[in-house]
């Protein structure tokens, strides 16, 4: 164990030295402290040695308490083996997926995902000689037809995003495994609360923790979770490439998740209730949520959403760009944001941010056009919510 000596030396040396150790052990603080250290002291060889047998905390890029505080939560969460801890959602879903794919193999994902992640798949992975596929996952016999004997991966988001659409990770999952393929889940809008894909078959699950996990808007990390043997492979990539989280902010995203029943279960009233009231508004042409009877998976998404059907909608207005603005601005409550799962209600316009990079033709393909909000839900007043989109709705009737 380290020690650090009783030699006395001179003003500048001291003054580096002093106050570096605390005098006797801190035990089981109330709050978990932050480790800010990039490294941490050992006596010797063999001290160090130890450290790397018990895979204990050396340099930080490799390991952090906070990091590791982290990981286990979200073991525990996902009903994984293991976990890590990554710097940003897409350093997750990049790491996840870069860690399991070589030049020649195939991906074969949903037709509606995150545009970055598209670009991910197509753009970045193309480049490397990694073929993919784009499909719809809630038609299970068009990914039926889609798999080749070169797919190594299947990739799905538990509610795609911005269309709402819901697959069945279950089947999805077994035409993976039924063609030795893995299964990679992103489950940033449901989070570990509303769904568990690894109880449905998926073989890694990643999160965004900037959105639902952590809640309150001011920290960006993700995190992917699976079995040990796959984990250890993205923990290997991961510190070479320098995707790991830091210490604040793994605390940060901590200290959010431990409110994440509280705040997903209120989320998810406030989602029902106005994608309710947004079907009934005569200026709307289409609500997508789940939870409504007239969503085409509502039936199949009771069964694998028993808890609630998150906190994300999305819904049509007129392509009126000028009416939209007008509509945005009578809002009160709701503002726009580049991002999603806060404590507040915030829009994003899927055309301009997160579908931006992707081809008209494609996106339009998709279901998203210019009149598209996305709309993801805080905790405010359920009546105070729908009335203020209701009352701003009202520009279209002039």
């Amino acid at each position: 164990m380290f020690k650090e000596t009783d030699k006395k030396f001179k003003f500048e040396t001291e003054t580096l030295r002093k106050g570096a150790y605390v005098d006797f052990p801190v035990d089981n603080p109330e709050s978990m402290p932050i480790y800010l250290t990039t490294a941490y002291n050992v006596e010797d060889l063999d001290d160090l040695q130890a450290r790397y047998d018990a895979k204990g905390y050396c340099y930080n890029r490799n390991r952090n308490p906070n990091r590791g505080a982290l990981i286990n939560l979200m073991t525990y969460l996902e009903n994984g083996e293991a976990s890590i801890a990554c710097s940003s959602g897409m350093a997750a879903i990049s790491t996840a997926i870069i860690s399991n794919v070589k030049q020649g193999d195939h991906i074969l994902s949903d037709k509606t995902l995150y545009g970055e992640t598209i670009e991910l798949i197509e753009d970045l992975l193309g480049n490397f000689g990694v073929e993919s596929t784009f499909v719809d996952f809630t038609d299970l016999n068009e990914v039926k037809a889609a798999v080749k004997p070169n797919t190594k991966l299947l990739y799905a988001e538990t509610i795609a995003n911005p269309m709402i659409t819901v697959p069945d990770i279950g089947a999805i999952a077994k035409i993976a495994h039924e063609n030795g393929a893995i299964l990679v889940v992103d489950n940033t809008f449901m989070t570990a609360y509303g769904f568990k894909p690894l109880d449905h078959g998926a073989d890694l699950v990643v999160n965004s923790l900037t959105k639902f996990a952590n809640g309150h808007s001011d920290s960006v990390a993700g995190s992917v979770t699976g079995s040990q043997k796959l984990i250890t492979k993205a923990h290997a990539l991961q510190v070479l490439v320098g995707s790991s989280l830091d210490a604040f902010t793994a605390w940060l995203v901590q200290r959010g998740i431990r409110t994440l029943n509280l705040r997903l279960k209120k989320q998810m009233e406030n989602a029902l209730a106005l994608a309710k009231a947004l079907e009934k508004s005569p200026y709307v042409l289409k609500v997508n949520y789940p939870g409504l009877e007239s969503h085409p998976q509502h039936e199949f998404a009771k069964k694998q959403f028993p808890k609630g059907f998150g906190g994300m909608l999305s819904f049509v207005m007129p392509d009126d760009r000028k009416k939209i603005n007008e509509f945005m601005r009578k809002l009160n409550l709701a503002h726009y944001a580049m991002t999603l799962g806060g404590y507040r209600t915030t829009l994003s316009h899927p055309v301009m941010s997160s579908h931006s990079t992707v081809p008209e033709s494609v996106r339009r393909a998709m279901g998203i056009t210019d009149g598209l909000m996305r709309v993801s839900i805080g905790i405010e007043d359920t009546e105070d919510l729908v009335n203020d989109f209701i009352q701003a709705l009202e520009v279209f009737k002039k």
